[in-house]
C-alpha cells in the first residue's frame, strides 16, 4: 500500500500521540511552512518585480492575502490526511474550504485594485485636466470596479455551493419549471437595479459620455464630477453640495457636458443700453478689459448687437476662457467692467422709459377758452 509522502513526512516526527494533538501540531507545522513560503516567494518576487511599476504594485496588494492563502493551503493539506473517523473532522474541512475560497476572492481582488492604481499611477492628478488622462482614470475605475465586483460574486457563489443544502435547493428549483420560472423572474426583478448600472458602467467606460472631472449639468444643476463607482456618479456642484447620480441615468437621460472634447468655452454677458449709446467706444473697453484679465485665452472677445426693442438695444459679448470656471469668472469680471464704463462715461445712455406729453399740454391750453363757451351753452 503506497504512503502518501506529504503525511508521511508530517507525520514521521509524531509518533504515537492521539489524533487531535497529531492534527494540531500537523496545522501548526503547516503554519510555520507556509509564512517560510511566504517569506522566500515574497522575496523572489519583489526582486523580479523591482524594475517593473504594475509588477510591483501588484506584489505590494497581495502581498496580505497571499500570508494568509499559503498557511490555510498547508493546513488544508494536513486535514485531508487526518482520519475520517476524527471527531468534527468534516466540519474542521468545510470551515478551511470556506476560508481558502474566500481568501482567493480577496487576493484576486486586491490583485484588480493594484493594476487599477498602477494605471492611474501613470497618470497622477496634476495631469487630470488633460482628456486623455480623465478617459484614463475613468475607464480604469469603472472597469477594475465592475470586474471585483463580478470576482466578489464569484466568490459568494463558490463559497455557497460548498453546502450541500444550497445545492439541493437549486437542483429541486430547477427541477421544477415553474418554480425555476417563478424563481428566475423574482431574481431578475431584485437585480435589475444592480445589473442596470453594472452594464451602464461598462458602456460609460467604453464610450466616454462622461469622465472624470468633466464639467456637466444634469437636471439644472452644474457641477464637477468627482467620484465615478460601479453603482453611480458623484458630482460636486458649484455650491459644494454633492450630487449622487446612479449610472443607468446618464444612459437613459440626456446631459450637458462642457468639457467633453476640450476644456475650452465660450461664455456670453447680455447687456440693455440706450439706442443713443455709441458701440465703438464700448468695443474699445471690451478690448482693454479682456486683454488685462488673466481668464481670457485670447481667441474671443466681440461684441454684438444682438436685439432691439421699442425701448433699448440688447448687446451680447462673447468671451472665450480654458475651462468653465474661468468663463464664469471672466464674465462677471467683463459685465462689471462695462457696466461701470456706462455708468461712468455714458450715463445718459442706460436704458430709459421714453413719454410724450405734447397732447396733454395742448389740452390742458386749451381747457380755458374752452369752458366759457360751454359755460354759455348750458345757460342757452
Amino acid at each position: 500500500m503506497e504512503t502518501d509522502p506529504v503525511k508521511g513526512w508530517l507525520q514521521a516526527p509524531l509518533g504515537e500521540t492521539p489524533p487531535w494533538l497529531a492534527l494540531g501540531l500537523e496545522c501548526a507545522l503547516a503554519v510555520v511552512l507556509g509564512l517560510v513560503a511566504h517569506s522566500l516567494l515574497l522575496r523572489l518576487m519583489r526582486r523580479m518585480a523591482s524594475g517593473f511599476i504594475v509588477a510591483r504594485t501588484l506584489v505590494d496588494h497581495g502581498r496580505r492575502p497571499m500570508q494568509f492563502l499559503l498557511p490555510l493551503l498547508f493546513i488544508h493539506i494536513a486535514v485531508d490526511d487526518a482520519p475520517a473517523t476524527l471527531l468534527l473532522i468534516n466540519p474542521l474541512r468545510h470551515l478551511l474550504s470556506i476560508a481558502l475560497l474566500a481568501t482567493l476572492t480577496v487576493l484576486c481582488i486586491r490583485l484588480v485594485k493594484g493594476a487599477a492604481e498602477a494605471v492611474i499611477g501613470r497618470y497622477p492628478p496634476e495631469t487630470a485636466g488633460d482628456p486623455h488622462a480623465r478617459s484614463v482614470h475613468t475607464q480604469t475605475r469603472v472597469l477594475s470596479r465592475t470586474l471585483m465586483t463580478l470576482v466578489g460574486m464569484i466568490g459568494a457563489a463558490s463559497i455557497l455551493m460548498t453546502f450541500p443544502g444550497v445545492r439541493q435547493i437549486g437542483a429541486s428549483l430547477l427541477a421544477s419549471a415553474g418554480m425555476a420560472g417563478m424563481a428566475g423572474l423574482v431574481a431578475g426583478i431584485a437585480a435589475r437595479p444592480v445589473l442596470g448600472n453594472l452594464i451602464a458602467g461598462l458602456q460609460i467606460a467604453l464610450t466616454e459620455p462622461l469622465r472624470i472631472g468633466d464639467m456637466l449639468i444634469v437636471d439644472g444643476e452644474s457641477g464637477r464630477v468627482e467620484e465615478l463607482t460601479g453603482s453611480y456618479v458623484v458630482v460636486r456642484l458649484w455650491d459644494e453640495r454633492r450630487l449622487i447620480v446612479p449610472l443607468e441615468w446618464f444612459i437613459q437621460n440626456p446631459f450637458q457636458n462642457w468639457t467633453r472634447s476640450s476644456s475650452e468655452l465660450l461664455g456670453t454677458v447680455f447687456l440693455w443700453v440706450d439706442y443713443a449709446m455709441p458701440l465703438e467706444p464700448l468695443r474699445e473697453e471690451l478690448q482693454r478689459v479682456c486683454r488685462a484679465a488673466p481668464e481670457w485665452d485670447d481667441r474671443l472677445c466681440l461684441l454684438q448687437v444682438t436685439d432691439a426693442s421699442e425701448r433699448a438695444m440688447q448687446l451680447r459679448v462673447l468671451l472665450s476662457a480654458s475651462d468653465a470656471a474661468q468663463t464664469w469668472d471672466l464674465r462677471c469680471r467683463v459685465r462689471e467692467a462695462l457696466l461701470a464704463f456706462i455708468q461712468g462715461a455714458y450715463a445718459d445712455c442706460l436704458p430709459r422709459q421714453r413719454a410724450s406729453f405734447n397732447d396733454t399740454f395742448d389740452h390742458i391750453a386749451d381747457a380755458p377758452r374752452a369752458a366759457p363757451a360751454a359755460l354759455a351753452g348750458a345757460r342757452s
